[in-house]
């Protein structure tokens, strides 16, 4: 169950990311204009864009379902690197640069300007209802992880933190969502870290891990 000390973390984090939304909202650079709100006013630097592109790729399904797949059926989740590896390669050197020399804001202007006003809606469709199956899933699986160690309601907290996500991407723009990112990549990366020390000291140390692993054919992609 939670301590007073994760909950202070807990609240640290989304009160942090609310006020993100709020400084870039009001005090830095007010968002007036669409080149600011949704480019960022193309003044941000490489390395945030790089990890809020990351870790926008992250989700409560990476964190906790992978674990327990890998655990229970093996490696052969790694089998997707060979397209974690492709699908980058595709987008720099092949989409993007398209996107550069267009400067479009996303892919459904594109679509108007390549086939016609039909193909976006088509693909704006599609999307939005691909959102409506996938998101509940991203927001109840930490809701329910939360739930079980604090006993609070799962649909309190997917509120919350859906509220949170709404308000500071509303009035702080895009630099608000890729500065928030970039707090939540070093949550992440922390926390991943603490569970990796923690659990390999409790377990007997890497060597007792690392064989109970190989004995649970975990490392077997082809189980």
């Amino acid at each position: 169950m939670f301590t007073w000390f994760d909950y202070t973390l807990f609240s640290l984090l989304l009160i942090v990311s609310a006020l993100i939304g709020v400084y870039f909202g009001f005090f830095k650079t007010k968002q007036n204009t669409a080149n600011e709100y949704l480019w960022g006013g193309k003044t941000m630097t490489t390395i945030p864009i790089a990890i809020s592109v990351a870790v926008s790729h992250f989700s409560a399904v990476t964190v906790l379902v992978l674990p327990a797949d890998v655990f229970r059926y093996g490696g052969s989740v790694w089998l997707c690197s060979f397209a974690c590896v492709l699908a980058p390669l595709a987008a720099i050197f092949v989409y993007m640069p398209v996107f550069f020399r267009l400067q479009h804001i996303s892919i459904y202007e594109y679509f108007e300007k390549r086939f016609d006003e039909r193909t976006k809606m088509l693909a704006f469709v599609l999307y939005v209802l691909s959102a409506i199956l996938y998101f509940p899933l991203v927001t109840y699986a930490p809701a329910l992880a939360f739930a079980a160690a604090t006993g609070v309601s799962v649909h309190l907290t997917a509120f919350v933190s859906c509220a949170i996500c709404v308000f500071y991407t509303t009035i702080g723009g895009l630099k608000a969502v890729v500065w928030t990112d970039f707090l939540q990549f070093a949550v992440i990366t922390a926390s991943l870290l603490s569970v990796y020390v923690i659990g390999t000291e409790t377990s007997g140390g890497f060597s007792s891990v690392w064989n109970t692993a190989l004995n649970g054919e975990i490392f077997d992609i082809f189980k």
